[in-house]
């Protein structure tokens, strides 16, 4: 059972998340203050922690702050704002993923899974296997058949991000955001670009990226 440790100054967010969490089959501890979490993070392990950006005292950047001077547990943050800088600061401060308010709360789960997902994938896997392809990350390599796939930087890391993130839709704001990075001036072309490419290159394994139409990407590997 994963531990997800709920940081907001808001009872009825702290409950509505829990409520989902829960049912999903999570743990889940709750803090209502910067404060009150950073004691909790250093008695206890928690695997995620969902950290609300505006509160009183503490703010939701500068309780991200004192936690990664400490420890390196996935975190996403809940904004109610929208503006680019707010991203900016978070993602330099090392939170994994972010959530405007008003959220869905089936949303906030799939966003839970997927960094969850992709921490566990990033500290045991380093190499990823489904019929004749084979993607290696420490030798930095793709190949079908043994035979090497030549594939561009931005390629490689758009691959990547699929196959760590198998299963899971991945919508085009946030594959450009993490490929390309939040100041990006494209526009959705370039990912079209790059996707048109990079199935061109997986050949007879192109089908696996599929298209969520209005949405974005999905990765569907098959084990045969």
């Amino acid at each position: 059972m994963k531990n997800i440790l709920i940081v907001d100054d808001e009872a009825d967010i702290r409950n509505l998340i829990r409520k989902y969490a829960e049912f999903e089959g999570y743990f889940v501890d709750e803090a209502s203050n910067g404060l009150e979490a950073i004691d909790k993070v250093r008695s206890f392990t928690y695997d995620l922690i969902i950290l609300d950006v505006m509160m009183d005292g503490l703010n939701g950047f500068e309780t991200c702050r004192a936690i990664r001077k400490e420890f390196d547990t996935p975190i996403i943050m809940l904004t109610a704002k929208t503006q680019n800088q707010d991203k900016y600061q978070g993602f330099d401060l090392g939170v994994d993923d972010y959530v405007t308010k008003p959220f869905s709360p089936k949303e906030l789960m799939y966003r839970i899974q997927a960094v969850l997902k992709r921490s566990l994938n990033e500290s045991t896997l380093t190499q990823y296997k489904w019929q004749q392809l084979c993607i290696n990350k420490q030798a930095h390599t793709v190949t079908i058949n043994d035979e090497p796939v030549e594939l561009t930087p931005k390629e490689y890391e758009l691959l990547l991000l699929f196959v760590e993130n198998r299963g899971i839709v991945l919508q085009r704001e946030q594959i450009l955001n993490h490929v390309w990075g939040y100041d990006f001036d494209g526009d959705d072309r370039t990912l079209d670009t790059h996707i048109k490419r990079l199935r061109r290159k997986l050949k007879q394994y192109s089908s696996w990226i599929v298209t969520v139409r209005s949405v974005g990407y999905r990765f569907e590997p098959k084990e045969h």
